[in-house]
Parts: structure tokens; sequence; C-alpha cells
């Protein structure tokens, strides 16, 4: 889950909110104006083309909000939407904004596809120019993914990974034990591959990042397993998160509560 959040832009005349702005040498941002606590300071559209193409892709195009999508369609001519997962502050807009530039969606959810194909484990994407990778992720949500811009030592990585503090884990069956290997994964990325997420600052190293998330899910189950220790082997989750996660702000508990769930069901699986 995230954590504490560090203020941000709080209204859309904040510079922030203006147009994109260039982040690596074919990848893009424009921050949605949508800040909250679970989406710190708001979702990132990522707009990518290899230098010198006119036409782009666009990930995740976000909320439903009418200046933000006027400023992703000025971008230029748009190839492919593509969306890293199902939740609606990545994809409220997903099928307006794909109708109104003539796009087709893809995503690994079918029910997100929009004049096209669902996306598979290991497909590649030629558009604008590029080389993108799916790289299938489950662990936040079972239809998460990341997309590695083979042409540009660059991943986006959605909510699998954040620019700031940690994830939130799926309610769905395994979600940790899939979201760890997903982590595992990205973690066998080459060194100095930028991390594109989806909410929250860009960081140099995907590796990096993946291996101190690792660290950081490992440590967490060791308090999970101490707290099973005092109050049992079948506690609720609230119960191992007042415990747990004492120092995170109580507005953020009903998440941990889903983390903790996928935590135990994950001890209970393999130990």
């Amino acid at each position: 889950m995230s954590g504490r959040v560090v203020p941000g832009p709080d209204t859309p005349e904040h510079p922030a909110y203006e147009q994109l702005r260039p982040v690596t040498a074919a990848a893009s941002v424009v921050l949605a104006d949508n800040p909250s606590p679970m989406t710190l300071d708001g979702t990132n559209t990522w707009i990518l083309r290899a230098p010198g193409q006119a036409g782009c892709v666009v990930v995740d195009p976000g909320p439903d909000d009418p200046t933000h999508l006027d400023r992703l369609a000025a971008c230029g001519p748009v190839e492919l939407v593509v969306l890293t997962h199902r939740h609606l502050d990545h994809t409220e807009s997903a099928r307006t904004f794909a109708e109104r530039v003539g796009a087709p969606v893809r995503a690994l959810d079918p029910t997100l596809v929009l004049g096209a194909e669902g996306l598979g484990a290991g497909e590649r994407l030629a558009a604008a120019g590029l080389d993108l990778r799916v790289l299938v992720t489950p662990g936040h949500t079972d239809d998460s993914l990341c997309l590695v811009v083979e042409d540009d030592a660059s991943v986006l990585t959605g909510d699998t990974v954040l620019g700031r503090g940690t994830t939130v884990l799926g309610d769905h069956d395994g979600a940790l034990t899939e979201y760890l290997d997903s982590l595992r994964r990205l973690a066998e990325l080459p060194e100095g591959t930028t991390l594109l997420p989806g909410h929250g600052p860009d960081l140099p190293d995907a590796g990096d990042t993946a291996r101190y998330y690792l660290r950081h899910r490992e440590q967490r189950l060791d308090q999970v397993r101490a707290a099973l220790g005092e109050l049992g082997p079948t506690p609720t989750p609230r119960q191992v998160v007042e415990i747990v996660y004492a120092d995170v702000d109580e507005d953020l508990w009903p998440a941990a509560d889903q983390s903790v769930a996928a935590q135990l069901a994950h001890i209970r699986r393999v130990g």
C-alpha cells in the first residue's frame, strides 16, 4: 500500500497539471488531477513515441476528466491505448478517449478491450516507432501488467511498483504469491532500466526498486507471523493491521486489511 503521502499539488492550476513532461527519450507523462491518499499526486498517464514519430501510445488515460483528456488528445495522433490494470483511476476514461481519437484499447482484462484483441504474456507491440513488450505481473490485481520499452531501457509498471510507498495487494486468490513472483521478474530487468510508475515519481532503476519491494514484503510477512504468535492462528485481518500497521494513517487501514488478508493466505499456503 502507499505509505504516508507527501503533500502534492491539489488544484488544476498547479503546473504539474499542465502539458506533458518528458522523462525519457520515448516517454512523457501527463499527471491527472485526481490526487488522494491512494493515488498520491494523481494518476500518471504515459505518452510513448520514438523520437521523430508523430503518432503515440497512451498508457492509462485515467479519470474521465475533460481537461485531462483534452491534454492527452493534444499529444498527437494516438495509435493505441494500453491499460496496465482495471482500476478506475487508470481506466475510467479509456472507452470515451479511445472513441474520441479513433484508437483501439488493449489490456489483459478482455472486458476492457476495444477494437482489438486482449494482450498476452511476452507479446510485443509495434507502435509509434517503438518495440513494447508485455510483462504480466499479477498481484495488485489479477490483470496487472508492466510494459517494457525495449528501445528506451524503461518499464511502465502501473500500480505493481509505485514511485513512492508500496502498493496494495489484490483480493484475488494467491495475490501475494503471484506478486512476489512478479517482483522477481521485475528484479531481473537490466541495470539502469528507468521505472515509470502509475503514481509517484519516475525512478532510476526498476530492478533495485523491485528488490526493495521484495525485502519490504518479506519484512511484512515476518511481522505478520510475529502477530500470529500474539493473536493465535486465526485472527481477523484488522486485528493484524492494528499491530503491524500501527504506524500507518488509520485512513489507509481498509487498504491494509486487504493486503493483510493476502499475507495471511500466503502464509497458510507456503508457511
